[in-house]
């Protein structure tokens, strides 16, 4: 029961509002397949604030056409002209009914539609029910597993001195684990790079992600090389379609394959199960439009023997704390890629936000996602993109 009297299951949603917000970019950031953010320029983020009957959450969606295919405009008409209408009206509760609804709106196609945009709602709504009984999502979902989760600095860099002085400044922070983005040059040249931010780490846990960058062959004499590096994954050297490149790579190579950007939606796990085709799948709540489908995904790799690590999508602190949730609900004991205080500033927040000390974040305890939003300066930031 909510705290003045009304029941959950009466609470149903009738608004759904999006704001495109200019947040400040603190250090710039590039993958294979582009720039992410620019020092100087305003990264953009959409945030989403669904009410239902007075009680309200706020999710997010980070849109970066360098790494998918939705853009700050795509996902403001996405939700505001098709799920929003498919969905209010509906009980603030039924999550796999809101989902069933998104896909009837943007249907799936190949895979998923629009996740990005889908998963700020979802997320959203997570907050909200949250806030209506007052408790962290992690106890909504019943698990919580973990009250810290440990992150990885992100290195990406165009020559070993810069990516050196990357590392360095990762240290000095207090972080103690680091991912090198490669796919940004030659194969030679990118393990250049990583030898550069081993003999800077030292024997601090290091992996590398490539974003589709290579072929199977690049990508099986980059990794022979990677494992003499004591590199502990590979993350998506191919691209997200090559299942039988993938499956390949999967038997031959030294060092764990682990993928992102070929699990759109669960039944792409599932068919990469079915196949032998992985050993390493990554949790990341964007991709998989939001934390249900991202939940229903970490389940089926626990039950499938498949090992689970956590990455983001250079999240805002709600897009942050969404995930510490779900990756505190699955128990994941790695280090994780959530870069988004390392490249941006979460000047929406008021309050209670997530805390990040010496490379170790806290899972948030407050009501939701923990975040407190603060909607005057939403409003303020928010800027028109179409």
């Amino acid at each position: 029961m909510i705290a003045d009297g009304r029941t959950l299951t009466g609470l149903t949603i009738d608004r759904v509002e999006t704001f495109a917000v200019a947040l400040p970019t603190v250090r710039s950031f590039g993958v294979s397949g582009g720039s992410i953010a620019v020092a100087g320029q305003p990264s953009l983020r959409i945030l989403v604030k669904v009410s239902a009957d007075g009680v309200a959450g706020w999710g997010e969606a980070t849109p970066i056409p360098a790494w998918t295919y939705e853009t700050a405009e795509s996902i403001v008409t996405t939700i505001d002209r098709y799920l929003a209408p498919a969905i209010l009206g509906r009980p603030c509760w039924d999550l796999r009914g809101v989902n069933n609804a998104f896909d009837h709106a943007i249907n799936r196609g190949f895979s998923i539609g629009a996740p990005l945009a889908k998963s700020a709602v979802d997320v959203a709504l997570h907050d909200l029910l949250g806030h209506a009984l007052g408790v962290p999502v992690g106890v909504l979902w019943g698990r919580r597993r973990r009250e810290i989760i440990e992150l990885g600095w992100v290195v990406s860099g165009q020559t070993e001195a810069e990516v050196a002085a990357c590392v360095a400044e990762g240290r000095a922070l207090g972080y103690r684990a680091f991912k090198v983005k490669v796919g940004l040059h030659t194969a030679l040249e990118d393990l250049a790079v990583v030898r550069a931010v081993r003999a800077a780490s030292g024997a601090a846990p290091l992996w590398v992600d490539a974003n589709q960058a290579y072929t199977v062959d690049t990508a099986l004499w980059l990794a022979r090389r990677l494992v003499e590096l004591d590199v502990t994954a590979f993350e998506q050297p191919l691209p997200a379609n090559d299942i039988v490149g993938l499956r390949r790579l999967r038997d031959v190579s030294p060092i764990p394959v682990a993928l992102d950007e070929s699990l759109r939606h669960p039944n792409d796990l599932a068919t990469f199960v079915r196949l032998d085709a992985v050993a390493v799948a990554i949790a990341k709540v964007q991709r998989s439009g939001g934390l249900t489908l991202s939940r229903r995904l970490c389940v089926l790799a626990e039950d499938s023997g498949v090992r689970l690590m956590g990455s983001g999508l250079t999240d805002s602190d709600l897009g942050l704390a969404a995930s510490l949730h779900l990756f505190a609900a699955h128990g994941i004991d790695t280090p994780v890629d959530l870069n988004g205080r390392q490249f941006i500033g979460s000047v929406y927040t008021t309050g209670t936000t997530v805390v990040v000390s010496d490379g170790v974040a806290q899972v948030p305890t407050g009501p939701g996602l923990g975040v407190e939003v603060d909607e005057a300066a939403v409003r303020e930031l928010a800027v028109d993109v179409l």
